[in-house]
């Protein structure tokens, strides 16, 4: 499967944002797919999953209740919905997938086969 992410710019402090993840190549219900970040100076790190099929979702602890995460199964696109955007939110936003991962682990990056390319978010005053 091929991933492309896009959405990215600079935003404003507090602020809602939506990144997109658009997949091809391959039956999109068999994925998960889920959003990674990584901060300048940082290593990369889980934001949130969803299990296409069931729309089960994961969050890291960091964006509950600020982030949400949606699928179009008709667009075979998966949205990253993010509001109360804060300075440390400042990354590049990758979308990743793979067909096996379990629930218990889906914020390990070694889950995931596929990796998009990534989009900037900036957060700014």
């Amino acid at each position: 499967v091929q991933l492309q992410a896009s959405g990215g710019g600079s935003v404003q402090a507090g602020g809602p944002h939506r990144l997109t993840c658009v997949a091809s190549g391959d039956t999109f219900r068999r994925y998960t797919i889920a959003w990674f970040r990584q901060a300048p100076g940082k290593e990369r790190e889980f934001v949130a999953a969803i299990k296409i099929s069931s729309g089960h979702t994961n969050f890291a602890e960091s964006v509950k209740g600020r982030f949400t995460i949606d699928r179009d199964n008709a667009k075979n696109t998966v949205y990253l919905q993010m509001s109360s955007l804060r300075y440390d939110d400042t990354a590049i936003y990758y979308c990743a997938a793979s067909s096996s991962v379990i629930q218990s682990n889906r914020a390990s990056q070694s889950a995931y086969y596929y990796w998009g390319q990534g989009t900037l978010v900036t957060v700014s005053s």
